[in-house]
């Protein structure tokens, strides 16, 4: 099973992530996590150029391409091989985050955006997606405090709130793979609440 989480920055997905891995270790899954961009050693280094703050000059498009470069690494090196174990893959981000950001928050075409992505990608989608749902500014804020500042978080909240619109979008779309969750409960509520959902989740899937 493939599972994807997404958010606004400051959701709290990496923590969440860190925590459903363990649970479900703990419980005799194959469990690999990863995140993008990044996730391989290419990727790490593509994501060291999108975050740099001083990469100012960087445009929307060479953005876009630059994050498809690390995914397409990710999913042939990592992924793909992962999920034909049999195994379960979480992700901190996947293609649904350049729809959001690049898409929505640059308002580049999303016609031209989706064929690229699919290049990229080899058509592997998310079999879930957890959105984990917090205010823009509020995730902001608290991205601020945990002092992992990068040259995303410094584009003005209004490119934020296009991106957010545009999750909603992606929401609407395509309901039967996003679960949305607040992400201002508590850590061990939203844990437990995810861990609830993937657990019926993989039952299913056994039969």
């Amino acid at each position: 099973m493939f599972i994807s989480f997404e958010g606004p920055d400051g959701s709290g997905k990496t923590t969440q992530i860190s925590l459903l891995a363990s649970h479900l270790k703990n419980n005799g899954w194959d469990v690999l996590t990863t995140r993008e961009p990044g996730g391989t050693l290419i990727g790490e280094q593509v994501r060291a150029i999108l975050a740099e703050k001083n990469n100012t000059s960087i445009r929307p498009r060479t953005e876009v391409l630059l994050f498809q470069a690390s995914r397409a690494q990710l999913v042939e090196e990592i992924i793909r091989p992962h999920l034909s174990r049999g195994g379960i893959l979480l992700s901190d981000r996947f293609a649904d985050s350049t729809l959001a950001y690049q898409g929505y928050g640059h308002q580049l075409d999303l016609k031209q955006l989706y064929p690229v992505i699919e290049f990229a990608t080899g058509g592997l989608k998310p079999d879930l997606t957890i959105f984990l749902d917090i205010d823009v500014e509020e995730g902001l804020k608290r991205r601020a405090r945990g002092g992992d500042w990068n040259r995303l978080d410094a584009y003005e909240v209004t490119f934020h709130r296009r991106a957010y619109d545009g999750y909603l979008a992606l929401i609407q779309a395509e309901p039967e793979r996003w679960v949305k969750l607040d992400a201002t409960r508590s850590i061990d509520q939203i844990h437990q609440k995810i861990c609830d959902i993937i657990e019926k989740r993989l039952i299913v899937a056994q039969f």
